[in-house]
């Protein structure tokens, strides 16, 4: 019953993380015991019409939802979790990525620590405080302003259609696309990478000779072999597109080595010179004294995008891990590559 199943995950959302699966289990039992009285009462069973009926009956998503949610005062139970959810974007979204830039910056530039003096930082953190204080306040006052609109409690709780829900997404399963996207994406990726960066003295690119360190062999080395490892894990993905606990943590592995090694391969300064016939010695020089300090200024993004990305495989390990924990299946029972819950079609 794909209506209903929606219809619980969007009443999910809304509900205390503590009492949500005990909530969403009574009400999925109340609302599948309605739907069979009324598919005995007919003698066979219900259309989407009919069951959007029911849930209609019961109320919209928000509406059941606020039952169950404690009172609030500035802010009520309807809008509070919204309401939080803006301020956890904030944070993550804009807080977090800009301490993590700034502190990378202190720790790996030494002229943007010359060029701000700890006055400077101590004036940065402030404007951050205050872009945060600014946005809690508009954000408080703006929910609290809906909070006693009548006419907008009333859209939310009446005007509503459960065919318009959002559809349940399972969080572990991997569409088959994606597998094969991944996997042509890195054999053309490689195709180009070794033909034009195969470790030699020079190096052409496009009408330039370019001079490579030679450490620069490592990092091709490093680059190719996890390559093959994320080929590998895709090809997995595609015949059992579902997330185990195992090729999960291979994958925050390779996803680790990889953040590793591109940082590193930024502060190495790896290009040790250029040639082209149209630039003399010296602009040479300092096109590549350029180039190699704009890398090492990319760093401290580099190094935020990679904490996103390791923090991000790490929660879907701590997920899997949770409901293996719990019992609950990670994947479904038969793994029939017809299934179209299975191949992700």
């Amino acid at each position: 019953m794909e209506l209903l199943d929606r219809y619980l995950h969007a009443i999910e959302f809304w509900l205390p993380k503590r009492q949500r699966q005990d909530i969403i289990a009574e009400l999925s039992e109340d609302l599948r015991s309605q739907i069979d009285e009324k598919e005995n009462e007919l003698g066979r069973k219900l259309n989407d019409a009919e069951v959007e009926a029911i849930l209609k009956r019961c109320g919209s998503p928000l509406a059941v939802a606020e039952r169950y949610l404690p009172p609030g005062h500035l802010i009520g139970p309807l809008w509070f979790p919204l309401y939080r959810f803006v301020l956890k974007v904030m944070l993550f979204g804009y807080v977090v990525p800009w301490l993590l830039v700034w502190i990378g910056f202190l720790i790996f530039d030494p002229a943007y620590r010359a060029a701000n003096p700890r006055f400077a930082q101590i004036h940065n953190l402030w404007t951050l405080w205050l872009t945060v204080l600014y946005f809690f306040f508009f954000t408080t006052a703006a929910f609290a302003f809906i909070e006693r609109s009548a006419d907008a409690q009333a859209r939310l709780l009446e005007d509503w259609n459960p065919r318009k829900l959002p559809p349940v997404r399972d969080p572990n399963r991997i569409p088959r696309f994606n597998s094969l996207f991944e996997i042509a994406a890195i054999t053309v990726f490689n195709v180009w990478f070794v033909s034009l960066f195969w470790p030699r003295p020079v190096i052409d690119l496009y009408r330039a000779q370019i001079t490579l360190a030679p450490v620069w062999q490592v990092f091709f080395a490093g680059f190719l072999v996890l390559a093959a490892a994320n080929t590998a894990i895709a090809a997995a993905n595609l015949f059992r597109p579902y997330w185990t606990p195992l090729r999960a943590s291979f994958r925050l592995l390779s996803d680790g080595l990889g953040g590793a090694l591109f940082c590193w391969l930024l502060k190495a300064q790896v290009l040790t010179g250029i040639s082209t016939p149209s630039l003399s010695a010296s602009k040479a020089a300092e096109l590549t004294n350029l180039i190699n300090l704009w890398m090492a200024k990319t760093l401290p993004w580099a190094i935020v995008c990679v904490v996103g990305i390791i923090c991000s495989n790490g929660y879907r390990i701590v997920r899997l891990w949770r409901a293996h924990q719990a019992g609950t299946p990670i994947a479904p029972a038969v793994n029939d590559l017809s299934n179209p819950m299975v191949n992700g079609n």
